[in-house]
């Protein structure tokens, strides 16, 4: 008997409700967040990461002149340095002269123009006696055209048509050829070479672009390396939670970088950033990390200069990454108010000087250790967003561990700001931490921020 088109339809409404779990009506279908397993190492809890460009460092670029600044950035507050690649560069097809830190010619031997590998293990080790770790770098997607794998291993790399290496697809990375990641024996030898550097010394990694490499990789890696000591494990990625799973520890807040520079270009607003943290909480594992930065070697070399991307916004922008669940990262010369793009393949030195900038960073990392709420991942308290009458200009939160609590009031435009501030549960005295002054919070209260201001209210 032939149905009716009616009839049809409501049998298809039937089917569509019973597979989407109802959302039609408003009951979505529960999805279970993702829950990591990944333990991190006890010195990671309330530590701030370092980006050392040795190159660009000191007149001479090696790791001996830079030794000398470990006592400046231990008396700063600075607990992980992250060694940007330390490894030889590749010569066949290099850029310019002396070549991307990316082109890795030996993943076990370090790069000349920077020392030996006696003089890496020494700052390491240098590092280590100041209660200090370090991660290196390390770029498992790509090695340089010029690698004694490509003739003892050719079969690791992947091919073109004709059958030739490539560099990745989609890149201008002419210097360096793709890896096949579908190869196990390339597998053992990453982790080999790992196992190497973690016995040297090295307390873990950045990944570089980890993109086209299995999860199943990096879990077995975190388990072989967590057998000689506990790592800290950085992807430099944001896209796919499931390398938190039980591989890294922590992958890039990129797009809370792009806001935060869209913001304060006047292309955004502070609703955006509401947004955006909404979201993050709802999609991220509670004990998870999240770098949070203002720059980057890569940002600074090919976007700009924090003061050409933020102008004026730099210091509510940097006490927001440093107040926010993450971990913050400062990057060469930040503290000494570098104000220029640093060559990526030839020699261009940092000056260094303090300005008004060096002691607000150490402010900041002060601000972070003393408070139990603002430290890392579980070890620190979750951001609680506080409404105000005034969302698309201030972005406001506090967060709480145990008897600490830290309320947080950013004013996220280039205009003075009056509001009113929704407390729920945290009315009371504050000390108010840049300026030491008491401000009392109470229902009704009307608080002031200057153009780009910000407050940090400790009790």
């Amino acid at each position: 008997m032939e149905r009716s088109p009616v009839y049809i339809l409501a049998i298809l409404l039937l089917v569509v409700i019973a597979i989407t779990g109802c959302s039609l009506f408003g009951k979505k279908k529960e999805i279970k967040p993702l829950i990591s397993e990944v333990v991190h190492p006890e010195w990671s809890k309330n530590s701030v990461m370092y980006e050392v460009n040795v190159r660009q460092y000191t007149d001479s670029g090696t790791f001996r002149a830079f030794e000398k600044h470990l006592p400046r950035l231990k008396e700063m507050g600075i607990d992980i340095l992250w060694f940007m690649p330390a490894y030889p560069i590749g010569v066949l097809n290099r850029k310019d002269e002396l070549g991307s830190y990316y082109s890795v010619r030996d993943y076990l031997g370090v790069n000349p123009e920077f020392g030996t590998i006696e003089d890496l293990k020494r700052v390491i080790d240098k590092a280590h006696e100041l209660g200090m770790h370090v991660l290196l770098d390390w770029v498992p997607n790509h090695s340089a055209w010029d690698n004694p794998l490509t003739t003892e291993h050719p079969e690791w790399y992947a091919k073109d048509s004709t059958g030739k290496f490539m560099p990745p697809i989609g890149t201008d990375w002419t210097d360096v050829i793709q890896f096949d990641w579908s190869q196990k024996g390339l597998h053992d030898y990453m982790i080999d070479a790992f196992k190497f550097w973690v016995n040297l010394g090295a307390d873990g990694f950045r990944v570089d672009h980890p993109h086209n490499t299995p999860k199943e990789f990096w879990e077995r890696a975190r388990t072989e390396l967590d057998k000689i000591k506990p790592v800290l494990m950085l992807a430099e990625y944001e896209g796919d939670i499931g390398f938190l799973e039980k591989g890294f520890d922590m992958d890039y807040a990129w797009e809370m970088h792009h806001l935060m520079n869209r913001i304060a270009q006047g292309k955004d607003s502070a609703s955006a950033m509401m947004k955006y943290f909404s979201k993050e909480w709802s999609v991220y594992p509670g004990n998870a990390y999240r770098l949070r930065f203002l720059t980057n070697h890569d940002e600074n070399s090919w976007a700009g200069t924090i003061d050409s991307l933020m102008g004026e916004s730099q210091r509510v922008f940097g006490t927001l990454i440093f107040t926010a669940q993450g971990m913050p990262l400062i990057y060469s010369g930040q503290e000494a108010c570098l104000d220029k793009k640093l060559k990526f393949f030839v020699r261009d030195t940092i000056e260094w000087d303090t300005c008004d900038l060096t002691g607000f960073y150490a402010s900041l990392i002060k601000l972070k250790k003393e408070n139990p709420a603002l430290w890392n991942g579980d070890f620190g308290g979750k951001m609680t967003a506080i409404r105000t009458n005034k969302d698309k200009k201030i972005f406001a939160f506090y967060r709480e561990k145990d008897e600490n609590r830290v309320v947080v009031l950013l004013n996220l435009s280039k205009k003075p700001v009056t509001f009113k501030p929704v407390l729920q549960g945290i009315e009371g005295e504050y000390t108010e931490y840049f300026t030491d002054r008491n401000v009392e919070l109470t229902k009704g209260v009307k608080l002031t921020l200057n153009p780009w201001g910000y407050q940090v209210l400790v009790k």
